[in-house]
Parts: structure tokens; C-alpha cells; sequence
């Protein structure tokens, strides 16, 4: 038995006995008393009546406590209804009635509250939503309907009547939701909905809301893609990665009105011809495992294919777990040295989301790297935590802005944030560098502010390499 059982045990245990004990002095005081007062004309009957009267009192409590124990229908955080309760409702609801939807109202940013204002907030932000559904429906006369936390961040609200009722009410919803905030926390909410039509068995409707769900947000999404069989995708990608089947792009980034170098962007291309961007495969390449394979595939294709023929500088993005993979670093090392990249013609761009805090061993790596000719360049400053503190802990030559900041260049209000940025890396001896820029005013923009590497389509467009 594990331990939280054990502990459930003793606390239901305690819990009767504080329950119980009031009880049983009563019953033993009111048979003492009975006892004293008509001792000589007491029945032997009443001495079993009295022990059974204990025994069933026992028994009724302990099983009051434990069976009530069993049966929990609100969830703690949210005070809706808990899952298992609100299927078993909804199972009655859909059965009884011909016409029945299904609402799925979806709290998306909950992990990143969680993590950035602790789980605390979290529980808050869970409480206020299902605070907020209710008062929504309740606006809308709809009134007594069964609403349960699922998981996550993510709620189901049964309605009586098709889903054409409703779908308009849930679009103003989620539209009305991007007002609300909860304690200037910003809350991202997104719903679906189905209906009995679809099916009557809830098992199949759940599954088909989270299924409308993603198919709404890829809908939303510019660059939403054909859908493949996930075995399928998986193939491609472990294919074009064995036959070392890529297509790089390069784009010019300039210092001054100069070329400096030139960043590699990778498709992955499957035999049939199809082509999938970094947002299609890095999830699956890091998912089995394949990063180190992936990236000493996109090392080796840089170094042979344009260092080899070329004496400019070539930027790839490579994994910091790759980086401190001893697999990676060893043929990594063979490879810069057989190919004499001791004149700098290589730049890894390494970007992470959690910090690796083994700073003394990631800077000898690093260190390492540099001694063989790579430059080492940090993404995203500005967005990730990890690229500050690795701009102030670790020897790199080169930090590169968040895309975040070259979309966001002309408001004036940035100006400080980058600019503060830009000094702070220049004084340590680290150049500087912003992508995307794409017209006249950014550009002069970047320029006034001393960006040392200026990249975007203003500039250059990306050109195939192969």
C-alpha cells in the first residue's frame, strides 16, 4: 500500500473516532444511568439490546465516514463537478434526452501561469474561469446545467437542444474572453462544441470536442498544414534523416552595408518529394530521440557544402544538448579539425528553454568549440530567461534579439528595453544581432541604436545552397 493511502486510512480512521466518541458516551452514560436506576428490575434482554446498540452505532458511523469518503461530486479547486461524477450526469442527460451538446471551454495559456505565477494563481485562475462560464450562461437564460473540471485547464458544460443553438453563443464567448483577466494575469480561452448527432455515447463526443479543438486552432494558425497520418510523418522524417535528404537556404546578414555571414535554414525532404519545416519535424526529431544524429547530419552538410567552397561564414541552429552530447562533441571535433575550420567559417545559434545549470562544464565546451573555429551565438535574448543568464554567465561571441522585439522596432516603448540590451552585451564584448527586419524605417531604427548584425528581407531574400 502506498504511503498517501495509508495516510487516507488513518485520517478516515481519526476523523470517526472524533465522530464516534461523542456518540458512544451518550449511548454508555444513557445504559449506565438505565443500569443504576433499575438494576433490580432489569431484563437480561436489555443487555443485548445495549450491545447491539453499540455494535450497529460503530458500524453506521465508520460507514457514514468511509462511503462518504468514496462520494465526491465538486472538485476541490474549480467547485464544479468533479469528472467522474459529470459523466456519469451527462451519460443520464444524453440518454434520456434526443437532443443533447456538449460545450468544451479550454483555459490554453494554464501551464505557462502556472510555471510563470506559481500553481496558487493557477488554482485562482481555474476558480475564476469556472466563476466566469457560469455567470456567462447564466446571461444568456440558461440556467441548472452541469459543468465539470476535466483536466488541465480544460472544462465540459452539457446544454439541452442541438448544437445550432449554441454555436453562436460559443463564438461570442470566446471572443468576449479576451478582455478577461484575472488579477492582470492574461487568460487565453478557446472552446468547441458538439452534439448527439454526432454520437450518443460520451466516450466518442469528448474525444471528437478536443478533436474540434485542434482542428479550430489550425484552422486559426497561418500556417496551418496538410494532415498526415502521425506513423507516416514519423517515416518521412526518420528517412530523409538517414539519407541525409535536406535542402538549405541561406540568408545574407549584414554589418555596416557588409555581408558577414550567412544564417542556414533546413528543410527535410521525403522521398516522395514532400518537404516539412523546422515547426513540422524538431517536435518528432527531439521526441525520438534523433537530435544528435539530426544535427551532426546538418554540421556535416554545412562543412562540406559551403565551407569547403566558400570563405564565408555559415550560422546553424544547433541543440545545446547536442553541443553537451560527448557523441556530438567527439564527431563534431573530427570534423572541424579534418576540415580546418580554425578560420571561423562556422556559427552555432543554440537556444533552450530550461537553463543548464552545469555552467563550468557547458562553458569548457564551449570553449572548446571555439578553439576549433566555431563562433558562438545565443537566440532569443529578451524572451528567454536562459538567454540572459547565459549572456551574462557563459563566453559567446554573438546574441541575437527575439523575434519578438525586430517585429516590434518602431514602438518607442521597446526602444529602451532593446536598447539597454544592445549596451549591456556590447560592454562584455558580444556583438549584437536582430532578424526580420523588413523596411526602410526598422532598418534605420537598428542602426541608430548601434545593432552591430542587421538581418530581414529589406535586406535579402533566402537562396538555395544545393
Amino acid at each position: 500500500m502506498l504511503l498517501p493511502q495509508t495516510k487516507e486510512r488513518e485520517y478516515r480512521f481519526r476523523l470517526a473516532l472524533r465522530i464516534g466518541l461523542p456518540i458512544f458516551a451518550l449511548i454508555l452514560a444513557l445504559i449506565s444511568s438505565t443500569l443504576i436506576t433499575n438494576y433490580e428490575s432489569m431484563h437480561i434482554s436489555f443487555y443485548f439490546e445495549a450491545v447491539l446498540l453499540l455494535a450497529f452505532s460503530i458500524y453506521f458511523i465508520l460507514y457514514i465516514i468511509y462511503s462518504g469518503f468514496n462520494v465526491k461530486i465538486t472538485d476541490d479547486v474549480t467547485k464544479t463537478f468533479t469528472r467522474e461524477y459529470l459523466y456519469d450526469y451527462l451519460k443520464k442527460e444524453i440518454k434520456e434526452k434526443k437532443e443533447y451538446s456538449l460545450i468544451l471551454i479550454s483555459i490554453d495559456n494554464l501551464h505557462d501561469i502556472n510555471k510563470v505565477y506559481g500553481l496558487k494563481n493557477g488554482d485562482k485562475v481555474l476558480l475564476e474561469v469556472s466563476k466566469w462560464i457560469g455567470n456567462y450562461l447564466k446571461n444568456e437564460k440558461i440556467n441548472n446545467f452541469p459543468m465539470g473540471h476535466i483536466k488541465g485547464g480544460d472544462f465540459i458544460v452539457g446544454l439541452k437542444g442541438k448544437k445550432d443553438k449554441y454555436n453562436t453563443m460559443l463564438e461570442l464567448m470566446c471572443l468576449k474572453s479576451s478582455e478577461f483577466k484575472v488579477d492582470n494575469i492574461e487568460v487565453k480561452i478557446s472552446g468547441a462544441i458538439t452534439d448527439s448527432s454526432y454520437s450518443n455515447k460520451l466516450s466518442y463526443l469528448v474525444e471528437n470536442l478536443f478533436e474540434l479543438q485542434e482542428k479550430n486552432k489550425r484552422a486559426k494558425s497561418k500556417y496551418s498544414e496538410e494532415e498526415i497520418d502521425p506513423n507516416e510523418l514519423e517515416s518521412y522524417i526518420i528517412n530523409a534523416i538517414n539519407s541525409k535528404s535536406i535542402i538549405v537556404s541561406t540568408q545574407e546578414i549584414y554589418e555596416n552595408k557588409e555581408k558577414v555571414f550567412k544564417e542556414c535554414f533546413v528543410k527535410l525532404e521525403a522521398s516522395n518529394g514532400k518537404l516539412f519545416y523546422p515547426k513540422r519535424y524538431m517536435k518528432i526529431i527531439n521526441r525520438l530521440g534523433l537530435s544528435v544524429a539530426f544535427d551532426l547530419m546538418v554540421l556535416e552538410h554545412a562543412v562540406l557544402n559551403c565551407t569547403d567552397v566558400s570563405s564565408e561564414i555559415y550560422a546553424i541552429n544547433i541543440s545545446p544538448t547536442s553541443i553537451r552530447n560527448e557523441n556530438f562533441l567527439s564527431h563534431a571535433k573530427d570534423l572541424l579539425k579534418s576540415h580546418d575550420i580554425l578560420t571561423k567559417k562556422i556559427m552555432f545559434i543554440l537556444s533552450e528553454q530550461e537553463y543548464y545549470s552545469h555552467v563550468s562544464r557547458y562553458n569548457s565546451i564551449l570553449n572548446l568549440l571555439r578553439a576549433l573555429g566555431v563562433i558562438i551565438a545565443i537566440d532569443r535574448l529578451g524572451s528567454l530567461q536562459t538567454s540572459f543568464l547565459y549572456l551574462r554567465e557563459l563566453s559567446i561571441d554573438v546574441i541575437r534579439f527575439d523575434s519578438y522585439y525586430s517585429k516590434e522596432i518602431k514602438d518607442k516603448k521597446n526602444h529602451s528595453i532593446i536598447s539597454g540590451f544592445n549596451s549591456m552585451a556590447q560592454e562584455k564584448g558580444v556583438k549584437t544581432w536582430i532578424k526580420n527586419i523588413e523596411d526602410e524605417e526598422s532598418l534605420e531604427i537598428a542602426k541608430k541604436m548601434n545593432i552591430d548584425y542587421i538581418q530581414g528581407k529589406y535586406l535579402a531574400d533566402l537562396k538555395d545552397i544545393n
